[in-house]
């Protein structure tokens, strides 16, 4: 078994989740989103079956203010986006920006064994403060410290 430890995709998260109701107007989430300088909000399951949706800037962008639609006659369930790509809270970073490339995602949902949401994580968010790369410099780095000090 390696003891080799890796950055888990719950280390890197943003634990603290915005919620809106499927049935909420496009302005009333245009209205949180500003209230809690977020840029996407989750909508949550009905039930076992059901899956989480997402309403992001980009859904508003494109489904409201880019077509002209009313946001207060604009409905969260017209424009969210469902089902969303979401990853266990211990999945290694670097499988996880794998798995967001592929799809060409900036974001996934966070969830526990029960499948219910816990945080969200974004591609800056494991890039900038969840990559443990090792460059190869950092390893000489640390040979030569460990040499020094074993002379």
């Amino acid at each position: 078994m390696s003891d080799q430890t890796y950055t888990k995709v719950g280390d890197v998260m943003t634990q603290q989740l915005r919620t809106i109701a499927r049935t909420a107007t496009a302005q009333e989430a245009i209205d949180m989103l500003k209230r809690s300088g977020v840029s996407s909000l989750v909508v949550p399951r009905h039930d076992e079956a059901d899956e989480c949706a997402l309403v992001t800037i980009t859904d508003l962008a494109r489904e409201v203010v880019a077509v002209d639609r009313a946001p207060d006659r604009t409905y969260v369930y017209d424009i969210m986006t469902k089902p969303v790509l979401t990853l266990p809270v211990n999945m290694n970073v670097k499988y996880a920006c794998r798995l967001l490339a592929k799809f060409k995602l900036s974001r996934a949902l966070v969830v526990d064994g029960n499948r219910e949401p816990v945080g969200i994580v974004t591609l800056r968010d494991m890039v900038l403060h969840g990559a443990n790369v090792d460059t190869g410099a950092e390893t000489d780095a640390k040979a030569k410290t460990a040499a020094e000090a074993g002379a």
